[in-house]
């Protein structure tokens, strides 16, 4: 192996990973556990490995070492020499090329392989065993990279949470189909880039992206075998580099290009993040990485026994945040998505996995609070997934004040209130108001909920409407993958159908669950698609599906002279409905507001923040909170008695939920003194504008039709009464 011909010198044990100082690479990696580190050049052209180099220094569980000459895009890896005991926790196999846990690009695809083992597989002795093959040629090679980027006069939006929309998708299922976008880039970070996705997200008025995983991930080997990918991407084996995948000429530019397009159309990037886990799985997994660097400190063992891995998150393994240098690493990667490529924000995947100490989850342990005291992070966007699959692993409401949490109860309760189940109205109506039972503490605001009707662990939202049942033979599970308990329901029949009644029904209850997100206290998430009528075709778990089941189905413009068909009008008219929902949360900051509301009267004119009514128009009383078959009610919001006086708005909004699968009369409540209802919106429209205006005082009874919502705004008695279809922007 020649490596007589380079020159290396002691280098710097900081930055870990590979840098690149305009002369050559400095290489630093941890091992505390390690008897040697042996750096590996390979060929650029041939992929063959044609240097090996010892690092000659290693400072505080730090090797090192400087090459001279050593540019960008130069390809390498690792063999990191120790004690291969698995009882005692080390898996040390010089024979296995290792991935960079710092490197900031990968360079090919992990080929599937028995030599990817650290044990011989067959073996009677299992991983107890010791595997000399060669695994070169299977892993993918890190990359010494320039980040240097042109941005311009680039800076983050800076959105505020209570003014902050996601839309959540994966960056190849949302380009890969659509018309607009290049050819060459469909399915890039390019493609999410292109004027045609822009566009849309502009026209839609969301005001930030959340990108399912695009940190360098694994497919699967049991998906490899059956034919399919891991497409969702939460299998992460590298931190920093950005998904081979998703570039055109595996060029982290292209990443940065993204942001930077994003950010000049006033939107954010959040990346949904994986450091729960890694590829490497259980005790059985491939060495790819981290276990073959130093097992003992990167991952959770049980401690009588660390030939075994902790498994909080039902991949295998537990990475060990608890371990300064593992949590190093974490952080490091955090910043770096910040400060070199400009992301906003990050969604945590199993967030309790990565919160506990050594065993139990730790709100104020050592990776939340490091978070929120890091100068860089702290600004950013924080989100928690919060649970994992170990004992007390749901946590809803119990992270500390700086993150939001996905609302997994909110999406249960919303499904259900209009499916129609007994006994929801209570609780439909404390998830309607920020879900002050879990997150009304330590001074945490409202936007601290992150509601979601969606998202792309389960059905889609036309999927929730023409599905009963799941539907993922395509998996090749026999079903048995993905939730069961999806509170959905079909109208009438399973799946597709050219039945009209039972399309019309479902495109109101579609209307009726976004518009419950939309005028509910808190941070709303939309899933990609919804607002076209996406489905996957009762698939709730496509995590596999690299295919048209996981990606958008985007409408075909239609031809020049050519007539719509029916449902393409309608699904128009409901894209229509969705933007004219935004445009309305943003106009009305009473429906994301930073106090939660509790019913008290105001100073400014007495009146109460929230206001409840049953349908004969007075405050509904504890029997009819208890009734199981109450599913109509209304609501009359105002300002916070808590506001601050330059939050103080006069704005007040009057709706009238109606689950009910029958027509309700409706008493109008008492408006403010000198002041009428005018209605501006109703889900029994296809794009939401009532064909009349209703000009309304209070004691009139109206009709408010099956499985609907009717929304009015307080107006001065003397203002006039406007168009009856205004635009999106005119609701006022």
């Amino acid at each position: 192996m020649a490596s007589a011909n380079l020159h290396v010198t002691a280098g710097r044990p900081y930055p870990l990973g590979a840098a690149w100082d305009g002369e050559g690479t400095n290489f630093a990696l941890f091992s505390a556990n390690a008897t040697l580190v042996e750096l590996c050049l390979f060929s650029v052209e041939t992929g063959r490995e044609v240097a090996r180099i010892a690092l000659p220094e290693k400072t505080h569980d730090v090797w090192h070492g400087y090459l001279p000459g050593v540019r960008p895009g130069a390809l390498y890896g690792y063999r990191v020499h120790g004690p291969y005991d698995p009882e005692a926790g080390h898996r040390f196999n010089p024979n296995k090329l290792l991935i960079d846990p710092y490197a900031k690009a990968l360079s090919g695809r992990l080929i599937w392989s028995d030599a990817l083992m650290g044990y011989r597989v067959g073996s009677r002795r299992a991983d107890m065993s010791f595997d000399r093959r060669d695994s070169a040629f299977a892993v993918p090679k890190s990359v010494v990279v320039d980040p240097v980027f042109s941005w311009g006069n680039d800076g983050p939006p800076a959105t505020p949470w209570d003014e902050t929309i996601i839309y959540e998708t994966h960056v190849k299922g949302a380009t890969m189909h659509h018309s607009g976008v290049p050819a060459p880039d469909n399915g890039r970070f390019l493609g999410l880039a292109s004027e045609a996705m822009l566009d849309h997200l502009v026209k839609l008025g969301v005001t930030a992206v959340e990108l399912l995983p695009v940190q360098s991930f694994v497919d699967d080997r049991f998906l490899v075998e059956k034919g399919l990918v891991n497409y969702w991407g939460y299998n992460s084996i590298g931190f920093f580099a950005p998904e081979p995948r998703y570039m055109t000429a595996n060029d982290i530019s292209e990443f940065q290009y993204m942001v930077r397009r994003l950010h000049s159309a006033g939107i954010e990037v959040i990346l949904d993040v994986v450091y729960n886990h890694t590829a490497e799985g259980n005790q059985l997994g491939p060495t790819l990485s981290f276990r073959g660097i130093d097992n003992a400190s990167y991952y959770k063992l049980v401690a009588d026994t660390p030939r075994y891995y902790f498994d909080f998150t039902g991949c295998g393994n537990t990475l060990n945040l608890h371990h300064p240098q593992v949590m190093q690493l974490v952080l490091d990667s955090l910043r770096y998505w910040v400060e070199v490529m400009h992301v906003d924000g990050f969604r945590f995947d199993l967030a309790t996995a990565i919160s506990r100490g050594a065993r139990d989850f730790e709100p104020n342990g050592g990776f939340l609070n490091a978070l929120r005291q890091d100068p860089v992070l702290s600004r950013v966007k924080l989100i928690a997934e919060p649970w994992d699959v170990g004992i007390g692993g749901y946590r809803l409401g119990g992270f500390p004040p700086g993150f939001a949490e996905w609302n997994d109860r909110f999406r249960d309760t919303m499904r259900r209130f209009w499916r129609g189940d007994a006994g929801i109205t209570p609780e439909f109506a404390t998830r309607l108001l920020g879900s002050a039972d879990y997150f009304d503490r330590s001074a945490r605001r409202p936007w601290s909920t992150l509601n979601f009707i969606t998202s792309h662990d389960g059905f889609t939202l036309a999927d929730t409407v023409a599905y009963s049942t799941k539907h993922n033979g395509a998996n090749g599970e026999d079903n048995r993958d993905g939730h069961s308990a999806n509170f959905s329901a079909n109208y009438g029949v399973e799946g597709e159908t050219d039945n009209r009644a039972v399309n019309a029904l479902r495109r109101r209850q579609r209307r009726n669950m976004l518009a419950s997100l939309f005028l509910s206290q808190g941070t709303p998430m939309l899933l990609a698609g919804d607002e076209m009528g996406n489905g996957q075709g009762g698939n709730n778990n496509a995590y596999c599906q690299d295919n048209e089941i996981g990606w958008l189905d985007w409408p075909e413009p239609p031809e020049e002279g050519a007539e719509q068909s029916p449902d393409d009008i309608e699904e128009e008219r409901f894209l229509l409905f969705v933007q004219r929902l935004i445009a309305f949360r943003k106009m009305h900051p009473i429906l994301r507001q930073n106090r939660f509301l509790h019913s008290n009267a105001r100073e400014s004119d007495g009146l109460r923040d929230i206001s409840w009514y049953s349908s004969v128009g007075r405050e509904p009383g504890p029997e009819d909170w208890a009734n199981p078959g109450w599913r109509t009610v209304g609501v009359v919001l105002r300002g916070a008695a808590e506001s601050a006086p330059y939050e103080h708005t006069d704005d007040a909004l009057f709706i009238i939920f109606n689950a009910a699968t029958v027509a309700m009369p409706f008493i109008v409540p008492q408006p403010r003194e000198g002041c009428l209802w005018r209605e501006v919106m109703t889900t029994v429209a296809a794009d939401g504008a009532p064909e009349v205006v209703l000009i309304l005082t209070g004691g009139a009874e109206i009709i408010t039709a099956e499985r609907s919502i009717r929304i009015f705004v307080e107006i001065p008695r003397d203002r006039n009464a406007v168009d009856p279809r205004p635009s999106i922007g005119a609701w006022q």
